[in-house]
């Protein structure tokens, strides 16, 4: 009777155990399909990028630059002919009733750029990019108010940069070159995505090489840039920038490995005056062989103890940095900022759930507009003393930013 009892009292256990891990089975279900559905909601929020911080209104345009003259070495076929895609901001007259403010990405742009990611991250992890709202005016003539303005090229930099940037009364040119972009497309419906043995990947003397090569390709496309704008400016009758650009006054800069870009071409030509690497670590020929103009490194929170990797960083960066005169050196981080946090994708389109959870796993200390909002004033700050000869007293300036450190 006690042994048939057991069994009976055993059964019941086991069935209760069942129901309770169908119970915890339902539960984490429903609680993965709430989950996603908030983070579905929010992917279709609308999301402005950050206000403007200059007194100019903005103006967008594009233009496709073909070299006839010149081999892309990137390209993965032979023979094949530099081009770019180049995206302009520029302060721009008011803005009137009849203009429209530019999407984030043209649609083809978006089709492409959403056609990479998957259904997880465009629907869930980030903001749908159609709702994206900017503050730049599409194809508005230029501000009357200076007869002309300095120009910035800007090398895998974001919109928020470009845009506050131009506010503050500069041209900025964003390039984007096929075979190493992620993806170009061009008003001709081609769409050209990066070749695979263009994709920096792990550490290594082969990654190494590769983006001493992609670095060297993007200085070689900056100096062609410039060609072209001297064009726009002097010789195109058709262009809204004939007359406009002050070409005395260029200054370079970008994110990741388009802030190394930024410095090679600062060393590769002297038409640049002033440049900027926004947490990009230091390649080419420039780390040996240094600078004359003016730079900035403007890095990613440095405390800790550094790895391999970041004492690389400190290494190249050191190399350019210790040579140069004081008064045209800057190494600044940014407490508690994150690598990917410079960029609009990091720092404002990704789900506010994710970044949530990456802040109590530790890996973002800061809010990624808080940290661009760091970010934009420093850069247009810099050029504003290196090409429009305000003091520079004013990058001494951080009340307003106790998140900076002057690094030595």
């Amino acid at each position: 009777m006690n042994v048939t009892s057991a069994k009976h009292r055993f059964k019941r256990r086991i069935k209760c155990l069942i129901k309770a891990i169908a119970v915890l089975g339902i539960l984490g279900v429903l609680g993965i399909v709430l989950l996603l559905g908030l983070m579905w909601l929010d992917h279709t929020r609308e999301t402005t990028l950050p206000t403007l911080t200059g007194p100019f209104t903005v103006g967008r345009t594009t233009c496709v630059w073909r070299d006839a003259t010149q081999v892309d070495p990137m390209a993965p076929q032979p023979d094949t002919k530099r081009e770019l895609f180049a995206w302009i901001w520029y302060p721009a007259a008011p803005q009137q009733p009849s203009q429209t403010v530019s999407d984030y990405l043209p649609t083809p742009w978006r089709t492409a750029v959403e056609g990479q990611r998957g259904l997880l991250i465009n629907k869930f992890l980030t903001r749908d990019l159609s709702r994206v709202r900017t503050h730049s005016i599409d194809a508005a003539e230029m501000s009357p108010q200076q007869r002309s303005y300095p120009v910035v090229l800007m090398q895998a930099g974001s919109t928020s940069l470009a845009e506050d940037l131009a506010s503050h009364g500069y041209v900025v040119v964003e390039l984007e070159a096929p075979y190493r972009s992620g993806v170009v497309v061009f008003p001709d419906g081609r769409v050209i995505e990066a070749a695979p043995q263009n994709k920096l990947a792990d550490n290594g003397p082969a990654q190494d090489q590769l983006a001493n090569k992609l670095v060297q390709a993007g200085s070689a496309d900056m100096g062609f840039a410039l060609d072209q704008l001297e064009r726009l400016n002097t010789s195109d009758p058709s262009s809204k920038f004939l007359g406009r650009l002050d070409l005395q006054r260029v200054g370079a800069f970008g994110w990741s490995i388009g802030g190394a870009t930024a410095l090679q071409f600062c060393h590769d030509d002297s038409r640049c005056k002033a440049g900027i690497d926004v947490d990009g670590i230091p390649m080419g020929s420039v780390v040996a062989e240094g600078v004359t103009q003016p730079i900035m490194f403007l890095m990613e929170d440095m405390n800790g103890d550094p790895d391999s990797d970041s004492r690389q960083v400190m290494a190249n960066i050191h190399s350019i940095y210790d040579r140069m005169p004081s008064n045209h050196r800057w190494l600044i981080g940014i407490q508690g900022a994150n690598h990917y946090m410079f960029s609009d994708d990091g720092a404002m389109l990704k789900s506010p759930l994710l970044t949530h959870v990456l802040r109590m796993l530790g890996v973002v200390h800061i809010d990624g507009r808080r940290q661009v909002a760091v970010t934009t004033h420093y850069i247009s700050t810099f050029f504003d003393v290196y090409l429009n000869r305000k003091p520079a007293a004013e990058l001494k300036d951080k009340s307003e930013y106790p998140e900076i450190e002057y690094l030595q």
